[in-house]
């Protein structure tokens, strides 16, 4: 009995998840589609930033300018998202200029490089390669 009610809740449960992410999506794109008007910056789904010119219902289509006199048609689902020109897309990073300078490591190996260290070839090491172009 006690296995049974866990398992309904746990359909029950995996249900309502997915009514309420289904709603969420709706709202997001119906929020999307109302900002979609001509005029507007838009990042396609690939990455490439234009100004929406006009949208055909009909044909499923939208035309944007990519740079001035360039329009592109393309399918309306690419249209990923409409860029607000007061918010930045580009995450700001702190430069190395903002950051103090760090020491750098000291490597004691015994003798043996550092990676990425140019070494001198040693008489060993030439007759080794000798040794493989006689093979």
């Amino acid at each position: 009995m006690g296995q049974e009610v866990i398992l309904i809740v746990i359909v029950v449960a995996f249900a309502a998840f997915m009514f309420y992410n289904s709603r969420k999506r709706k709202k997001q794109q119906s929020e999307l589609a109302d900002k979609m008007v001509p005029g507007a910056k838009v990042m396609l789904s690939f990455g490439l930033y234009g100004t929406l010119l006009s949208v055909n219902d009909e044909k499923v289509t939208a035309d944007v300018e990519i740079a001035p006199g360039t329009v592109v048609t393309v399918h309306r689902q690419t249209l990923s998202r409409v860029v607000d020109d007061n918010a930045s897309d580009i995450e700001t990073t702190a430069t190395p200029e903002d950051e103090p300078a760090a020491p750098k490591p000291v490597a004691e190996l015994n003798g043996e490089p550092i990676y990425g260290e140019r070494i001198e070839p040693t008489d060993a090491d030439a007759d080794a390669a000798k040794r493989k172009t006689e093979d």
